[in-house]
């Protein structure tokens, strides 16, 4: 072949472009795969965090399958629609908060804790400056506080990025969701100092008044659509 034609260039040039363009889909394909891989472990450590339950130095993933053997999904009437582990654990609750009510899927992740159950609830919300999320659990009465996790996305360091510390996160440790009268109530996020009525409450974030009214209003709407299946208890705590 006469390497000096313009038809060689162009066919040279064409060839490359197709290998190159071939490689960088590989390598796209490897790293999101990878990427995929370390968002679902960190959002496992997540859950894990919310049992009280650190991952550091050790198997995040070994830790998740030994206390979370199973999840669910569940509507907003609490009745169970699936019960595959990983459909549930793949469920998009900011997706799903955006939908109506009736249409919502709400992942549950059930776990074990020295013999006991735990109900592991997903939440979402708006903070200052961009979404804030997390995780709680609640003991077998699906009214206690076992444990929680909060996250945001660009809360301001040293006020309300605080929400992220487990200082914070342990106020709402055997806090109770349900008032008296065994109606769902939430816990409130106030002003330190302040108190509020009718239920339990936490102290906020000094110089977070926004932030912290965002996790306030977080645990009411995120739990809140969850009411029904905190309902479903026996006269023993357990769920039904």
């Amino acid at each position: 072949m006469n390497t000096n034609k313009n038809s060689y260039t162009i066919i040279y040039a064409a060839v490359m472009v197709v290998v190159v363009a071939l490689l960088l889909a590989l390598v796209s394909g490897i790293l999101k795969e990878k990427q995929t891989a370390n968002v679902e472990l960190d959002k496992k450590k997540q859950i894990l965090s919310s049992l009280n339950i650190s991952t550091a130095g050790q198997d995040a993933e070994a830790l998740y399958n030994q206390y979370i053997p199973k999840a669910i999904i569940i509507n907003y009437r609490g009745e169970v629609i699936s019960d595959d582990r990983d459909k549930a654990f793949n469920v998009d609750i900011a997706k799903e908060m955006s939908k109506p009510l009736e249409k919502r899927e709400l992942p549950v992740y059930l776990a074990t804790v020295e013999g006991q159950t735990k109900y592991i609830l997903s939440l979402r919300g708006a903070g200052l400056w961009g979404p804030i999320w997390g995780y709680i659990s609640f003991n077998e009465d699906k009214n206690t506080v076992f444990g929680s996790y909060f996250m945001h996305a660009s809360e301001t360091p040293g006020l309300g990025a605080e929400i992220a510390t487990k200082h914070f996160q342990n106020e709402f440790i055997n806090k109770k969701i349900k008032n008296a009268e065994n109606k769902f109530v939430s816990i409130a996020v106030v002003k330190p100092g302040q108190q509020a009525e009718g239920k339990d409450y936490v102290d906020g974030i000094s110089g977070g008044t926004i932030t912290s009214h965002g996790v306030d209003v977080m645990l009411m709407k995120s739990i809140g659509q969850y009411e029904n299946f905190l309902g479903q208890v026996t006269d023993g705590g357990t769920a039904k």
